[in-house]
């Protein structure tokens, strides 16, 4: 454990170690992952951000796989959708994300800002403004009918060119949403189900008192603190999306408190805080995959500061314009973010494939294609696939195919 009081700067290095710390990465992974584990990695990173791509796997579940490694999907579902016993609850964190259910006091003054018309888009905010008496039908049809999905609403109307095609329905379902007075009940392929939140949520929750915009807010940037071990200003409020004068008063409290302490960190343009309660470990022994929104690389800045890796997605990006693949994941060895895979679940053929692989400048592709072609050989099992194979696009192609078929080839013992 370092001395924080008698160390005013961090070389790249510490600062990479301190983060990755902080994220839960390089302790051992346990041998079967129980729920407990789940509240653990939350404890570390705070919530994990959803989204809707799927070529691979939906994003929630790959920042769990990266830490602790094997586990049951049914295990982080039943965690978020177990009814009065589940553990986390859907909000917008850091855009849609999975929380723990300890934080949704915290995010109710996001709520009423929302009910105002507050830090919504504006599309959504004129709905609210303009059609309160569709969204009392809606909340009426709901609190006799629920739990629905927005399809299932007798008013739903039309899908509509704007707004994703959504249906009049669907947006007072959001607006409901966004305003905290229905949430999640569950999801069906990943379509929200809603209902009223003081149905959904466990009573003692419910009925957990309020706290001031400036107590939540103080405890979110506290949070992302300490999921992130060492920050700008701009890194935590981005953490959960906290706008710039809240954000900046709630960090001259903590600064003031002791609870971040000011560093400078060499190559970094901007002050950097320091949660007092940080580790510094002498290595990092980490191995993984990650999701493009694990929380570990999904503010790109930050991950380019730390790494030297600019990251950028490129789902909405012409195939002739793409750089690197569809679905990019880095891939994390040591310390470093050493290389990037283009990867897809070929569910009817039951194969992993690695459209492309393309290790960072400066790298020894041997070194790294072994233990890449052993992670994609874990992830593959954990997606229930029977084999991985590798295209010959990009620079560690050549190299990571070498190393599975190596592994095809090794005794059975020597493979696994």
């Amino acid at each position: 454990m370092a001395v924080w009081k008698d160390m005013g700067r961090l070389t790249p290095a510490e600062a990479r170690r301190v983060a990755l710390a902080a994220q839960g990465f390089g302790g051992r992974q346990p041998a079967a992952v129980a729920v407990r584990h789940l509240r653990g990695a939350f404890e570390r990173i705070g919530l994990l951000q959803m989204d809707s791509v799927n070529v691979l796997v939906r994003s929630h579940y790959l920042p769990i796989f990266s830490r602790l490694g094997h586990y049951e999907h049914d295990l982080l579902d039943r965690h978020a959708y177990r009814g009065k016993r589940r553990g986390l609850f859907e909000y917008w964190g850091h855009e849609a994300s999975l929380l723990p259910l300890e934080l949704q006091p915290l995010m109710r003054w996001r709520m009423a800002r929302a009910e105002r018309g507050e830090g919504l888009y504006k599309s959504l905010a004129r709905f609210g403004r303009e059609r309160q008496p569709y969204l009392k039908e809606v909340l009426a049809e709901l609190r006799d009918r629920g739990p629905l999905g927005a399809s299932e609403l007798s008013m739903a109307g039309e899908s509509r060119g704007a707004w994703w095609g959504w249906s009049d329905g669907k947006i007072a379902m959001e607006w409901l949403f966004w305003a905290g007075i229905v949430t999640t009940a569950t999801r069906r392929n990943f379509e929200r189900v809603y209902d009223l939140t003081e149905r959904v949520l466990p009573p003692a929750i419910v009925e957990t008192p309020t706290p001031s915009e400036g107590d939540a807010q103080r405890e979110l940037m506290r949070l992302s603190a300490q999921a992130m071990g060492v920050a700008t200003e701009r890194d935590l409020r981005d953490y959960f999306r906290l706008d710039v004068a809240d954000a900046r008063a709630r960090l001259a409290e903590l600064v003031e408190a002791g609870e971040l302490l000011p560093v400078t960190v060499s190559g970094w343009k901007h002050q950097a805080y320091l949660h007092r309660e940080a580790r510094l470990p002498g290595r990092v022994k980490a191995q993984a995959l990650l999701s493009p929104f694990d929380s570990l690389v999904w503010e790109r800045d930050r991950t380019e500061r730390l790494f030297g890796f600019r990251y950028r997605l490129e789902f909405y990006t012409p195939q002739e314009k793409r750089q690197y693949g569809y679905y990019v994941l880095p891939f994390l060895l040591g310390d470093r973010l050493v290389a990037r895979v283009d990867a897809k679940a070929d569910r009817a053929a039951h194969t992993l494939r690695v459209h492309a692989a393309h290790a960072e400048a400066g790298q020894d592709h041997r070194k790294i294609a072994g233990p890449l072609a052993e992670e994609l050989h874990r992830m593959a099992r954990w997606l229930g696939l029977e084999r991985v194979e590798a295209g010959a696009d990009g620079d560690l192609a050549g190299p990571l195919r070498h190393a599975l078929s190596a592994r095809r080839d090794a005794p059975a013992d020597s493979a696994a």
